[in-house]
């Protein structure tokens, strides 16, 4: 990706030596205030520090303010690339009437950002660095290729000193330290403060990064349960659950196979599972092969014992960030059995 020089941040491209005014004004702090619970949701999942986020998407979009952000929603300036098949938009960059990615949300544009970094080999050396090394993963972005604009990481680090951004990485790992902290007590869930908060041993279910997918004694739901909608070229059985048509893992499965057995991208099966490419497929687990629904019509549902957010969202087809929505939790944050979820606004 290119660094694009926009009006905006000229000053800030042409000069070394911006004082802590110019980089702390009415912009920046209304972006930040806007976006701040976006970037630590996107860091507590992909682990990019919230900083860097930030101070990306302040950089690319104008805060917000340029053209591209304003009729494309896109915050980063990630162009469509020969893998995208949403929408998209011409717009003269380093080249005339260059392809943008376009989106329904700024949160679908932080999302992308987020999948975009860990998907890709050349950023993987930014994820061996500490979560509030922002100096390191500005200076890795420039080195892996995400701007030509030498500044890049000096920018990026002032806006983040001058902002005082890096606090927000160190929320995560204040948080993270906590919770290695805590007495075997309130792992057992005998505290009313943690009583809506499920805290997950080490050897206990499937997770990754921090993250329940499934918990060891969850069972998979069985076909039977299920309409079959048509068999695929290879033999597969695809049933519909909510009218969204979805497979039931093997083996041997992997992102790239399905993807192939279904002429659709890899990056589309995972993504439409709320799951990362990193994740394992776990033979028997539902994979949809569209997106999810916003709602469920049953609209509520009651946790059984071994239920997690995420497996609620898979058995009721609902994208798991609307879920969490419909129900203020945060990701990370499990309901204890017997409690009662929105399936609906």
């Amino acid at each position: 990706m290119r660094f694009r020089i926009t009006f905006f941040f000229f000053f800030i491209l042409i000069t070394q030596y911006l004082t802590a005014q110019q980089l702390v004004n009415s912009d920046y702090g209304a972006y930040i205030k806007k976006y701040k619970s976006t970037a630590i949701r996107e860091m507590q999942l992909y682990k990019i520090p919230a900083s860097i986020t930030l101070a990306q998407g302040m950089i690319e979009s104008g805060c917000g303010k340029s053209v591209l952000a304003i009729n494309t929603r896109n915050h980063f300036g990630i162009k469509c690339q020969n893998d995208w098949p949403g929408d998209t938009y011409l717009h003269d960059d380093d080249k005339e009437k260059e392809c943008f990615r376009k989106y329904n949300s700024v949160d679908e544009s932080f999302r992308d950002h987020s999948i975009f970094l860990t998907t890709r080999s050349r950023y993987a050396a930014l994820f061996t660095l500490p979560l509030n090394d922002y100096k390191g993963w500005a200076y890795g972005l420039k080195k892996a290729g995400y701007a030509t604009n030498p500044d890049y990481p000096n920018i990026l680090i002032r806006l983040i000193e001058a902002n005082e951004l890096y606090l927000l990485d160190d929320s995560l790992i204040n948080s993270e330290e906590t919770a290695i902290n805590e007495p075997k007590a309130e792992e057992k869930q005998n505290t009313k403060k943690n009583a809506n908060k499920v805290v997950v041993p080490a050897n206990g279910p499937i997770n990754n990064e921090g993250r329940i997918i499934f918990r060891k004694s969850y069972k998979m739901p069985a076909a039977s349960t299920f309409e079959i909608l048509y068999t695929s070229d290879m033999g597969r059985k695809v049933y519909q659950n909510c009218n969204v048509p979805f497979i039931f893992a093997k083996k041997d499965d992997t992102w790239l196979s399905i993807a192939k057995e279904f002429k659709i991208f890899s990056f589309q099966v995972f993504k439409q599972n709320d799951l990362l490419e990193s994740d394992p497929i776990i033979p028997g687990q539902m994979l949809y092969l569209e997106s999810k629904k916003k709602k469920n019509p049953d609209k509520t549902y009651k946790v059984k014992t071994g239920d997690s957010m995420y497996s609620i969202s898979q058995e009721k087809c609902i994208k798991l960030e609307k879920l969490l929505k419909y129900n203020k939790l945060q990701p990370g944050e499990e309901p204890r059995p017997g409690s009662e979820m929105k399936l609906v606004r």
